[in-house]
């Protein structure tokens, strides 16, 4: 039990009080524990903390409940009250203590082990929170415990089995941490359990055989970790189970058709996601209670028992199995679902059911609102009675063997917002009572053999997404309707199909697409010169047409180009020259055409593997890979010479107006007032609607990254073709509100050569209306630091990503460094960023390092002494293990010392190639102590190969076991331990100690000039 007197002494009445005698009357500790309580709070939106003083008693106070008897506290109860902070030892003191309800806040660090002497507790529940730290293992002490409840916090470490002391326990949730280790088989002797949750952590091991002991256990939920092994057998017999959830582990072993599953009751039973096989047993037809049933992504074969008793099902998932023997009879289960009027999601998918498709389906309960089958063997024709289940939201009929047409009654599912048939055998013409699918997002029909036109109707589904008619039997025009859909984000793709006319200039309309392709068709005349206001393309192919005339110079406004496809038409004139600037293309074929001239040399150009020219017989010159004739001299005389002229021009032109430019700016600089460092920058006028078009509907080939807080996308803005980083704030976390309002406030009045640039804010509602929140950045397209150091395993980038030489590591350091020393010091109020990490250093083209992401930054008040701060964050502890400073986690005020902390591992990391976090660094070894033990005679032991490599090619040494000796007359060494000594000076145990970030960029850059040029300086760094 805590003091309060040993600790925070509220004056000397409380000092004589506590000193005077041992015994303390029971209702002043227990007012000592809630004031001390009290003090842990750093945010309090809605006032509740208000009530607690002294003008009432603290039995009055809001959320406290007292005994009827005695004055003692018996329950706390803060619940979902928009409080945050630290939790108080304090309340430890509360000895009466039956309920601690602190659910649905924002308290942070670590449960205090003082909750463990609260004898009486019956309920702790923490859930809802951002609690860090371990599960106290003397939790076991509360013997009266009934519930506990620790879900939705950031929990680390294994479960204590001394927990199986608790007899009384009958709920214990540990959902959404990071829990890792197996399940303590002692939790088996919980003979009162009825509630386990540990879903959605890191836990692996197998499912204990006691488990099945449990006879009181009705929810079972341990899905999304990495359990392995055989679920025991007695599990399936546990009779009260109402939910039993082992979906999305390592599950192995085999069910038997025969196996008796007794669970009368359940409601809930899933083993998706897992490694099982074997057949679906007949036993669960038994369980008539049965609402969600998830069987989907293992290896189950076989039939499907009949699921006829099951008229409560409302989901029904079996795919990705071995289901079925692809043949008649597979699918007869489903007529059993007929009577089923509260069915909604059914997907079978992924199976190898075969047979003709049942028309029972078409009098299946119109609420049905999901029907899946995809990739299986199904044969025959969609029943028009499928025009029955209204309420369809989603169908999916692709890669089977289905024939016939498409119903006309198709029109009538308005609900229907996926339809996918593709690659079936599908035949006839488009319905046009298709287009009355208003609500349509996604609709495939690709290798298919429909024939006739285009329906014009489909303009009518104003939000389509994607339409794939590809590889059909397609004929006439495309209608302007379909071409200029502006909600078409993701593809269109018309190719391989019979289709005539001219590509009409509604394309420009497409101003959010990535993906056109209407290659392999008949389209003639001249591409439309408005191709180029479709600014999002990332892929154009128009190939194998009959397209003559020149390539549109307006197409040197689609920057973002990946892939262009121009070949086999009829195409005339010269290679655009913007082609070689277009940085983004990886593939250019403009081959079997009509072009003449010279074929530039840059860009694109230069790579034979990329780009394709063969069958134009005018072109020439190129690089010598392409084997082309040499462009004739006289014509390259006449081009130089119009080339001389122009660029005589344009110098003469350019020089008259920049001397006119300067004119005029030294006389608006005589006037004008000196200018501070805060410049307004202008902000883009975006919406919830255009980011959604900018980043291809939030498409995952568009995702950047992601983080706690939210995900990173790239997007091309239309208006301009400039492409931006967007930051989506994952809502659904309480804490990412708070980070959006800290970044905008901390970002709103700086600017740097080396800090992430902001463009603008967005604040609103997306189309489901949920709050929407976005911050958009320059793009920097080299990505992070931290991507260079540690590129992940099968990270699709070159080889040479993780060879960042030192020159490239040190601009890259002092970059950093010089963002820092303006953040601390030449702001108009000093900021902290408090979570300076490699992900969080990004490089541009140019690979200047720009820091990013001040979700968690904290700005300092002008009153405030030595650039730190005694006020705590509501987001919690600040910083990343392992670059946040010790002092954060003693409860130390935020300081600048933090960010120099942070840098100094940063330093450390940058030149050992080792993340602070790595497994070496256990029991008391660090990244500093493991630098600080090497220097100065053993760097080579720790320095990263790759610049070891780079010092061996550059000769400093002939022999590298010769380092050591030769360490004092090697430059590259000299620096490379120089730097690491700054990295320790930054990053030692006291603050005060640490050097300041101007000192910093001074020491950097003398060694970066004693590296570039040896002969200018002389003697120590």
């Amino acid at each position: 039990m805590v003091l309060p007197s040993f600790f925070n002494l509220q004056g000397l009445n409380l000092l004589r009080l506590a000193t005077a005698s041992p015994l303390v009357r029971g209702n002043d500790t227990d007012q000592q524990a809630l004031i001390q309580f009290k003090a842990k709070i750093t945010g309090d939106q809605l006032n509740i903390m208000e009530s607690w003083n002294s003008s009432i008693h603290f039995c009055q106070w809001i959320g406290v409940t007292c005994g009827r008897k005695h004055p003692r506290v018996t329950k706390l109860k803060l619940r979902v009250l928009k409080l945050s902070g630290s939790l108080s030892p304090y309340i430890g003191n509360l000895s009466f203590l039956k309920e601690l309800d602190l659910a649905g806040n924002s308290f942070y660090n670590q449960i205090p082990r003082e909750i463990g002497g609260l004898r009486r507790l019956e309920a702790l529940d923490l859930a809802n929170n951002s609690i860090s730290g371990e599960i106290p293992s003397n939790l076991s002490a509360c013997s009266k415990l009934i519930l506990v409840d620790m879900s939705n916090n950031q929990l680390t470490g294994e479960i204590p089995s001394l927990l199986d002391l608790l007899s009384n326990l009958k709920v214990l949730g540990f959902v959404n941490n990071s829990l890792r280790g197996s399940i303590p088989p002692s939790l088996g002797n919980l003979s009162s359990l009825e509630k386990l949750g540990l879903e959605n952590n890191a836990l692996s091991g197998i499912i204990p055989e006691p488990f099945g002991r449990l006879r009181n256990l009705s929810v079972f939920a341990i899905s999304s970790n990495a359990i392995s092994g055989i679920v025991p057998v007695a599990m399936f017999n546990l009779s009260n189970t109402r939910a039993f959830d082992i979906g999305i582990n390592k599950i192995q072993g085999t069910l038997h058709s025969d196996l008796e599953i007794n669970m009368p009751y359940v409601e809930f039973f899933s083993v998706g996601g897992n490694q099982i096989s074997g057949q679906i047993p007949i036993s669960l037809s038994n369980a008539t209670y049965l609402y969600d049933l998830e069987f989907n992504g293992n290896r189950f074969n076989g039939n499907v028992p009949s699921l006829e008793k099951l008229d409560t099902l409302y989901n029904l998932e079996l795919g990705k199995n071995y289901l079925g023997h692809g043949r008649e009879g597979d699918l007869n289960f489903l007529c059993s679902l007929v009577n089923n009027t509260k069915l909604r999601f059914l997907s079978i998918g992924n199976n190898n059911f075969g047979g003709e498709f049942p028309k029972c389906i078409s009098n299946f309960s119109s609420t049905l609102r999901g029907l899946s089958m995809g990739d299986n063997n199904i044969l025959g024709k969609i029943p028009d009675g499928i025009g029955n289940l209204i309420n369809l939201e989603v169908l999916v009929f692709a890669i089977n063997q289905l024939s016939g047409l498409i119903p006309f009654n198709i029109g009538r599912l308005q609900k229907l917002k996926i339809f996918l048939a593709n690659i079936n055998f599908l035949s006839g013409t488009i319905p046009h009572s298709i287009g009355n699918l208003s609500e349509l997002i996604l609709l495939d029909l690709n290798f298919n053999n429909l024939q006739g036109s285009i329906p014009s109707g489909l303009g009518n589904c104003k939000n389509l997404l994607l339409m794939d008619l590809s590889s059909n039997k397609l004929s006439g025009p495309i209608p302007p309707e379909v071409l200029g859909l502006p909600s078409l984000s993701i593809v269109l793709n018309l190719s391989s199909n019979y289709l005539t006319g001219e590509l009409s200039v509604v394309v420009e309309k497409l101003k959010v697409l990535s993906i056109l392709d209407v290659s392999q068709n008949r389209l003639s005349g001249l591409l439309p010169k408005n191709l180029g206001s479709c600014v999002s393309l990332e892929k154009l192919f128009l190939e194998g047409n009959l397209f003559e005339g020149p390539i549109p110079l307006s197409l040197s406004s689609l920057r973002g180009l990946e892939a262009l496809d121009l070949s086999d038409n009829y195409l005339s004139g010269g290679i655009p020259e913007f082609l070689v600037r277009f940085g983004a293309l990886k593939y250019l074929n403009l081959s079997f055409n009509d072009l003449e001239g010279l074929i530039p040399s840059e860009g694109v150009f230069k790579n034979t593997s990329a780009t394709f020219v063969e069958g134009n017989s005018k072109l020439c010159g190129g690089i010598p890979e392409l084997h082309l004739s040499r462009c004739n001299s006289k014509k390259s005389s006449k081009t130089s010479l119009k080339l001389k002229i122009t660029i005589m021009v344009v110098i003469s032109g350019v020089t008259s107006v920049f001397s006119i430019f300067l004119i005029i700016w030294f006389r608006m600089k005589k006037e004008q007032k000196p200018m501070t460092t805060h410049v307004e920058i202008p902000l883009l006028q975006l919406s919830y609607q255009s980011i959604l078009r900018t980043t291809n509907g939030f498409s995952p080939q568009n995702l950047v990254g992601s983080g706690s807080f939210g995900s990173v996308y790239k997007g091309i803005l239309e208006a301009n073709g400039a492409v931006i980083a967007v930051k989506v704030f994952n809502l659904l976390n309480h804490r990412a509100s708070r980070s959006f309002l800290i970044e905008c406030e901390a970002l709103k009045n700086i600017r740097h050569r080396n800090l992430v640039k902001v463009l603008t804010a967005i604040s609103g509602i997306d189309y489901k209306g949920n709050d929407f929140k976005a911050l958009v950045y320059e793009f920097m397209e080299n990505g992070s630091l931290e991507d260079w150091l540690h590129p992940s395993v099968g990270m699709n980038k070159p080889e040479t990503m993780r060879n960042l030489n030192f020159i490239q590591r040190l601009n890259v350091a002092i970059d950093v460094a010089h963002a820092l020393e303006y953040l601390h010091h030449r702001c108009e109020t000093p900021i902290i960023h408090c979570d300076l990490k490699p992900s969080n250093v990004l490089l541009d083209g140019e690979m200047v390092g720009h820091i990013s992401d001040f979700g968690l930054a904290k700005i300092l008040s002008g009153d405030k002494p030595n650039h730190s701060t005694n006020e705590s964050s509501s987001l919690g502890l600040r910083g990343t293990i392992g670059y946040a400073p010790p002092e954060y986690g003693m409860g130390s005020e935020l300081s600048t010392n933090g960010d120099v902390y942070s840098y100094g591992i940063l330093l450390l990391e940058m030149l050992t190639g080792k993340n602070p976090t790595n497994e070496r660094f256990k029991e008391g070894l660090s990244l500093h102590n493991f630098v600080k033990a090497t220097l100065p005679d053993r760097v080579v032991e720790i320095i990263d190969p790759i610049l070891l490599e780079e010092s061996v090619r550059g000769g400093t040494s002939a022999n590298i076991t010769l380092y050591e000796n030769n360490l004092g007359n090697d430059i590259h060494l000299q620096c490379l331990n120089s730097i690491l000594e700054i990295g320790l000076a930054c990053s030692t145990g006291s603050p005060s100690e640490r050097m300041d970030m101007s000192n910093v960029i001074t020491k950097l850059c003398l060694i970066r000039e004693k590296l570039l040029h040896p002969t200018r300086l002389r003697g120590g760094i």
